[in-house]
């Protein structure tokens, strides 16, 4: 059955963090044309779907938060998951955002009309709609890396990743595996360890884990951000520039990398007393090249009786156990995959079809992830993408990044409204060959490129870097303040009136 388009200024996909936060933009901008599709029945993103035991943020409370929006009712320093998904809601709540959202609604595909200037979106259940200017903000970590290991299929136990854990399934008393000793698996592993019978860490790389001061706010503390919010902000404007700072290390082989390669060593010698579990423990690679990983429970649940660390990682996996590469065999229960996300490839991602007729996450998927400060990408003209290629960090707070391709997608939005109404504008793609030839040659010359190590940050592992920043975010900042209409092609198509 035909049905009519609903027609939209604007469309948004992904009411996560970088969704929400344009959608309240945009609304206080006076704009009311527009609509946040998303494919839960509520807000959050990330921090609605990771729901692992000991879930949390580790950029601290005070900087993981809008500028615009913050919170003097922080419980910690390092935030949890459900106190995260509750500032969302608030804001939500608090911007009076939920007629502007459709929940339910998974996108199928977006396809460019180059002869009206639009974006004809349709989703999975059929539905059709047509957009002036469409913001992706579905976000890199919506898809589970899971390695395809031999037998994998075979296992006849419970297996499953962080990011689908399965609250149903009871640990206590299993022989569980881990596999992999990311992000989330070193805030996942001291929680489950008080529950299982016994639990086996299959580590292929050891990561650089530095000290979590997470202190709990105290009531006193909570109510001087709420009378004085210039304390707040002061107080947010140091974490800040401590973070940035730190950045420096990322960048070249200098005195904050030595320092903090000490800090983060000093930290495993306090925590590690035998020298055979530190010397595992110990990263082959300088730090940075991979993610540095906050933690003060990590370490310690390693000594206890009933967990081991295992130097490997799983090759095989059998009906009732799991083996490594030297022949290492643990009979387990139950398999949790730590092992992150799909971040340089796009397998879940729907169809975007632009001028060259192109998909463009397919020719990501090929090519890997490239575009124009982080935002646009030649041939798919009135389209940003919220933290896109090379502009996520390895130091700071994302957040500080949304908001500054915030400021670039407001003003692109108010430029293309001052031209005809089926105007767009186009990358030219001198601007994005010119742009991604510099940002290489930086990067090639850091910690992410000579640092000794395969990152995810890295296509294949040991490709093109297309996930990380090369700079400061006050750079970055600067660079998207403003759109230059000089970087893009202006097309007006002539549209033949019907008589």
């Amino acid at each position: 059955m035909n049905q009519s388009k609903e027609k939209l200024d604007i469309a948004i996909l992904g009411a996560g963090f970088s969704g929400l936060g344009a959608g309240i933009l945009l609304k206080q901008q006076g704009e009311t044309s527009f609509k946040i599709f998303e494919r839960a029945n509520e807000v959050g993103g990330t921090w609605r779907d990771n729901t692992y035991p000991g879930c949390g943020c580790d950029v601290p409370s005070l900087l993981y938060s809008y500028s615009f929006e913050p919170n003097p009712n922080w419980s910690h320093a390092f935030s949890k998951q459900g106190e995260i998904l509750g500032y969302m809601k608030h804001c939500v709540q608090k911007y009076e955002m939920e007629q502007y959202i459709q929940y339910n609604t998974t996108i199928d595909g977006l396809v460019f009309d180059k002869e009206k200037g639009l974006w004809n979106i349709r989703d999975k259940a059929g539905r059709t709609y047509q957009a002036r200017f469409v913001l992706s903000a579905v976000g890199p970590f919506n898809a589970p890396m899971i390695p395809n290991i031999k037998g994998k299929d075979s296992f006849q136990g419970e297996a499953f990743h962080s990011l689908r854990w399965n609250h149903d399934y009871e640990l206590k008393n299993k022989r569980v595996a881990v596999i992999g000793t990311g992000a989330s698996a070193i805030q996942f592993v001291p929680e489950i360890a008080k529950e299982v019978k016994e639990l086996y860490i299959f580590q292929r790389t050891a990561p650089y884990v530095t000290p979590k001061p997470d202190e709990a706010f105290t009531e006193t503390a909570k109510n001087r951000f709420k009378r004085f919010p210039w304390y707040q902000r002061f107080w947010r404007e140091v974490i800040y520039w401590i973070l940035e700072l730190q950045g420096l290390a990322l960048y070249s082989n200098n005195f904050i990398r030595s320092f903090r390669k000490w800090r983060s060593l000093k930290h495993l010698e306090n925590q590690i007393s035998d020298p055979e579990l530190r010397k595992l423990l110990t990263p082959d690679y300088e730090l940075g090249c991979k993610r540095v990983l906050v933690s003060d429970d990590y370490y310690p649940t390693l000594l206890q009786e009933h967990v081991e660390l295992i130097g490997e990682g799983v090759t095989e996996i059998l009906p009732n156990a799991v083996r490594t590469k030297s022949g290492i065999t643990k009979e387990v229960d139950a398999i949790i995959f730590g092992t992150g996300f799909h971040v340089t490839d796009f397998p879940n991602l729907f169809e975007v079809i632009g001028l060259s007729g192109d998909n463009m996450f397919q020719r990501f998927n090929e090519q890997g992830p490239e575009g124009y400060l982080g935002v646009a990408v030649t041939d798919y003209p009135n389209l940003l993408i919220m933290v896109g290629p090379n502009s996520g960090l390895g130091h700071n707070s994302i957040i500080h990044m949304m908001e500054s391709q915030y400021a670039y997608a407001l003003d692109y939005w108010r430029l293309l409204k001052e031209q005809d109404e089926n105007a767009y504008f186009n990358l030219k793609s001198s601007v994005q060959d010119s742009f991604n030839e510099n940002l290489q040659k930086e990067l090639s010359k850091m910690v992410w490129s000579e640092g000794g190590c395969s990152s995810y940050y890295l296509k294949n592992g040991d490709g093109k870097n297309n996930s990380i920043w090369p700079g400061s975010t006050m750079k970055y900042r600067r660079k998207t303040k403003k759109v230059n209409l000089k970087d893009y092609e202006i097309i007006t198509p002539k549209v033949t009136a019907i008589v």
